[in-house]
């Protein structure tokens, strides 16, 4: 599948038509975003998200950790707080050359590098410290794997909802709740 994609890449950049990404469409409880996924440069977090969508994983998850002036982090927890049991973790990314700018989207993960699952986020600025700059955990950085083409005034609507801490898990939780309602493949 790898060599095949590869090779409609070659096919299309020596033709002059411009590669597009597979695309995504995030319904959330305040309204739609669409996603087109680099494949070219993040096929393996590509591949693990659309793995995720393809068996309905999101459907009826959360956004469990929102800071409006960095990012909204989602693909964890369900409706009742309650952490989802993802598949194996990933290799990370991050050094593929796609920077976390404003509108992107990335693997979350925790200080080991290679941890992502589940969990991504939603760029709401330029996050630069959370680029590639060495091989360290602290260094290393956040995979990124698209960008957003349509709804980022919903994501920027969702970055600015009321937060609050409940407990050791939840220190910058919305609310009220912004569910994913679900995410499909366009």
């Amino acid at each position: 599948m790898k060599q095949l994609l590869l090779f409609v890449s070659l096919l299309l950049l020596l033709s002059g038509i411009a590669y597009a990404g597979p695309s995504v469409e995030m319904k959330t409880s305040l309204g739609v975003i669409q996603i087109e996924l680099d494949s070219e440069k993040a096929p393996i977090s590509v591949n693990n998200f659309l793995e995720y969508v393809d068996q309905k994983f999101y459907d009826g998850t959360i956004f469990h950790r929102v800071i409006g002036s960095f990012m909204i982090q989602g693909g964890g927890f369900d409706l009742s707080e309650k952490r989802k049991v993802p598949a194996a973790a990933i290799k990370n990314e991050a050094d593929n050359g796609l920077k976390n700018n404003k509108g992107t989207i990335s693997m979350a993960r925790t200080n080991v590098i290679d941890s992502a699952t589940s969990q991504f986020f939603i760029n709401l600025v330029n996050n630069t410290s959370l680029n590639h700059r060495g091989k360290t955990s602290r260094g290393f950085g956040y995979a990124v794997f698209g960008h957003v083409t349509d709804g980022m005034d919903v994501v920027e609507k969702i970055g600015r909802v009321k937060t609050i801490s409940k407990g050791p898990v939840f220190k910058n939780y919305p609310e009220p709740q912004v569910v994913i309602e679900s995410i499909r493949r366009l």
